[in-house]
């Protein structure tokens, strides 16, 4: 009995054993196929995409650069291929092996091997390594047939940029470098396309307009083996290029400018009279923007930032010059517009006048004579203008200079290293020097001395809006397909506010009120109360240049067709002492940094204006002598190219 009883117990023991070995393997077996259900089923896409991923690459290529273009459609920033040699850490077995593998092959000297592993050094391990911008062809191929042996390293064809005009077109362009972390973390539009090696814009248009430039990614799919080389390539993705900027600027002109201007700094400006459009804008010494385009060396950076000419200074747009006697045509409209002179006004110039214990002198030491207004803008009377200013005071003028664009940014919405300058008044003063204004103040200013600065657009400016006979104009260097404001219909539009702004002083000349500035139009109103003072300063300008003892009476024109009216100017860089003036000496015996910068302002056709220019030559002594010498020679070139224009002009008149 009690075996039995044992074997009954040994066999429910082994049975329940058995029954949970059993379960213990159903369950085991269940959660495998289950498991393997997730795996080969559910989760199939999953793990087929991340073996698709080791089996495939992904490449983002460089975006290609959307170019500029000229006022013909000319390239003057475009693109070009280049071969580029990139390292992946993440996939390099040996790196020390790597580089001296390379450095056999593309022959790298030590200094640049040396600034790879240095570079190597210093960021993070997953970020790409470029080890040359610029391979040659034969670098390339080179690379590419040891690529077997080189795990890790990315022969890749890029885009980078190219200034075919070179130092032409550096101040308005600017130039594009390697993104910087800054350029990543503020931009958008660079974070979202980066890859290593992107050239993004550091100044000029090129930064202004990154956003409309930089396009987007191109995307190549590989197959790759074990060893990550590339076997085949399944997909290609284009991008999107970047937009293409046309300008208002003409190349031909352009170059002229530079050529002017070679040896020596300075500025030259021209601008469409009625459109606004600017036609040139060079600012002098310049450089090659290429140069920043792979990391510019030691020597040629040193060169350019060492350059006592200041070549990484757009003067155009930056540098502030005292006017001179180019602000006289404004002091006489603003002294004629508040009736403090008439055309009659004379003044007795003996070379000098005293006013409370100072001198204020002439350039000409023994004085004009008797000068009325004509006879004192043809000669640059400093002592006629003296006057007019003491009588006129700062204030009025002012609110003149202001109308005709000084003391105000040209092109604040296209570039962000422009200047205001300054136009003083006596709350200007008082509101930051905390002294009252006086009245020698007052003269010196009336002869663009003293306080005042302005930029050479400026002066373009304020000359473009008196040679169109004193209407407001709009600036711009992005040229507008669309925009069909001709010349003629502008015209039009100035003379119907003319007409609008002539009835309205009429009535209230009647009433016995002041002419009001309530123009329906407004644009292009005009800046003048009456027309007939700006008739006077323009031919008072035209004098100038045209009569005998004009101050630029040797640069006249004689042909109708390019004949022009300017006024000379010479800014004082420093005061000049008695010893100076009894010295007497010629700008070419004067210290350079001492000698006084030379300007010219300048308007024409004169029988049917179209163009005004400004040119501003650092220490070039005379304006007479220097400046406008120069005006002659850049009046032929542009009104010889004015025909050309027009008919792009029409051309897209007609599309419109």
């Amino acid at each position: 009995m009690l075996g039995e009883d044992l074997n009954v117990k040994k066999t429910h023991t082994i049975n329940r054993r058995m029954f949970i070995i059993a379960a213990a393997k159903f369950f085991v077996f269940s959660g495998i196929i289950v498991k393997l259900f997730s795996l080969q089923i559910k989760e199939n896409k999953k793990y087929l995409t991340l073996s698709d991923k080791n089996r495939l690459r992904e490449w983002k290529l460089p975006p290609v650069r959307g170019e500029f273009l000229d006022y013909f459609g000319n390239v003057i920033a475009g693109n070009l291929k280049v071969y580029q040699l990139h390292i992946i850490p993440e996939q390099v077995e040996d790196f020390r092996y790597l580089m001296v593998r390379l450095k056999e092959i593309l022959k790298l000297s030590n200094s640049a091997y040396n600034k790879i592993i240095k570079q190597k050094q210093t960021q993070k391990p997953w970020e790409t390594l470029i080890v040359s911008e610029n391979l040659t062809w034969d670098e390339f191929t080179k690379v590419n047939y040891f690529l077997h042996d080189l795990t890790g390293a990315k022969p890749v064809l890029s885009v980078s940029r190219d200034y075919p005009f070179k130092e032409n077109y550096t101040h308005v362009l600017g130039y594009v470098s390697e993104a910087s972390e800054n350029d990543i973390l503020n931009n958008k539009s660079i974070k979202k396309n980066h890859v290593p090696g992107l050239k993004v814009g550091k100044t000029g248009l090129e930064k202004r307009f990154e956003g409309d430039l930089i396009g987007t990614n191109s995307i190549q799919r590989y197959e790759v083996n074990a060893y990550g080389k590339r076997i085949n390539q399944i997909d290609h993705k284009d991008g999107l290029k970047g937009k293409t900027i046309r300008l208002t600027l003409d190349t031909e002109v352009q170059k002229l400018c530079n050529e002017l201007l070679k040896d020596l700094a300075g500025s030259i400006s021209v601008m469409d009279i009625y459109t606004g459009e600017i036609i040139a804008m060079h600012s002098s010494p310049s450089f090659d923007p290429n140069l920043f385009l792979f990391g510019i060396g030691q020597d040629d950076w040193q060169l350019i930032r060492n350059n006592p000419l200041k070549p990484l200074v757009n003067k155009t747009l930056s540098g502030l010059y005292s006017p001179g006697s180019t602000i006289k045509p404004i002091v006489a409209l603003s002294a004629l517009e508040n009736n403090i002179i008439s055309k009659d006004f004379k003044v007795n110039c003996t070379g000098k006048i005293e006013m409370y214990g100072q001198t204020y002198h002439c350039w000409k030491k023994k004085g004009h004579g008797y000068v009325n207004l004509k006879s004192a803008m043809k000669q640059s009377c400093d002592t006629y203008f003296y006057e007019i200013a003491r009588r006129l005071g700062v204030d009025r003028l002012k609110l003149t200079s202001l109308k005709f664009g000084l003391g105000k940014k040209v092109l604040s919405k296209t570039f962000d290293n422009e200047k205001k300058g300054l136009v003083p008044d006596t709350k200007w003063k008082k509101n930051n020097l905390g002294k009252g204004w006086v009245i020698g103040e007052t003269l010196i200013t009336g002869i663009g001395q003293g306080y005042i600065q302005t930029t050479p657009l400026q002066l373009c400016l304020m000359t473009a809006q008196i040679g169109n006979g004193g209407f407001k104009i709009y600036p711009k260097i992005i040229a507008n397909n669309e925009d069909n404001n001709t010349a003629e219909k502008i015209k039009s539009l100035m003379q119907k506010n003319l007409k609008k702004a002539t009835e309205k002083n009429s009535s209230l000349m009647e009433a016995g009120g002041q002419l009001l500035e309530l123009i329906s139009e407004k644009r292009h109103e005009p800046l003048f109360q009456n027309p007939e003072n700006i008739k006077l300063v323009t031919e008072a300008m035209f004098a100038s240049t045209n009569e005998v003892r004009g101050t630029s009476y040797s640069s006249r024109i004689e042909d109708k067709k390019y004949q022009f009216a300017g006024k000379t100017g010479t800014s004082q860089v420093k005061r000049i002492s008695e010893r100076d003036r009894e010295l007497d000496l010629k700008t070419i015996e004067i210290p350079y940094n001492e000698r006084d910068h030379a300007l010219y302002i300048a308007f024409g056709p004169y029988k049917s204006p179209r163009y005004a220019l400004s040119i501003v030559i650092e220490h070039g002594g005379s304006g007479s002598t220097t400046a406008a010498p120069i005006a002659k020679k850049l009046f032929k070139l542009i009104i010889d190219r004015h025909k050309l224009r027009e008919e792009i002009k029409n051309q897209e008149s007609l599309k419109i």
